[in-house]
């Protein structure tokens, strides 16, 4: 295997998924886009979460709300659901592991508040549960997903579905698509909000 030809192939592949992925995203992008300005300009926050890769995507975003992803101003409220290992640990020690978001939603979600849920297979038992219970108490229960979106799909709205079957390369449109929410949020609310 020749790793120039494979880097290559790699490229072309990755390059696909951008276009398809920018044509079936941007309803969805929009709304939860708009979802996000209203919860924050209203002291709202934003609750990202996942598991595995996509727990370091729910940490990186939530880090570039709060810090800064361009421009230096007033943090924007949100936090990744995926950090704390005493409560991760716990519950699913005591519950179970499809509760460990669940029940920090129930914890720290108010109405209003935006809980981002962040599953490539769409179909995450604790992701799923935690949009279940975010909705009960009122948030938007938005997601970002791959393939075909999953049991996502009805529970999550917005709803972002990279159109692909390559983990890694939905996982590389979460974080673009993760970024530009970050960029358009900032850019709208960072001189005007605080926490």
């Amino acid at each position: 295997m020749d790793p120039r030809q494979f880097l290559a192939d790699q490229f072309v592949e990755h390059e696909k998924t951008v276009a398809e992925t920018k044509n079936a995203v941007s309803s969805a992008f929009g709304a939860l886009a708009a979802a996000c300005i209203h919860s924050l300009e209203n002291g709202g926050k934003i609750l990202f979460f996942g598991n595995g890769g996509s727990a370091a995507d729910a940490q990186h975003l939530a880090a570039e709300l709060v810090v800064r992803y361009r421009a230096n101003g007033r943090a924007l409220a949100a936090l990744a659901l995926t950090t704390d290992t005493s409560i991760l640990t716990a519950c699913s020690n005591d519950f179970s592991y499809d509760d460990i978001f669940a029940r920090q939603i129930e914890a720290l979600a108010r109405p209003g508040d935006v809980a981002i849920g962040i599953s490539t297979s769409g179909n995450s038992p604790n992701v799923l549960k935690a949009l279940e219970a975010a909705r009960a108490i009122g948030c938007v229960a938005a997601a970002f997903s791959g393939r075909d979106g999953g049991k996502l799909r009805g529970l999550a709205e917005p709803l972002i579905v990279v159109p692909s079957p390559v983990t890694a390369r939905i996982q590389e449109m979460h974080i673009l698509i993760g970024h530009a929410l970050c960029d358009i949020l900032e850019q709208r609310l960072r001189s005007s909000v605080g926490v």
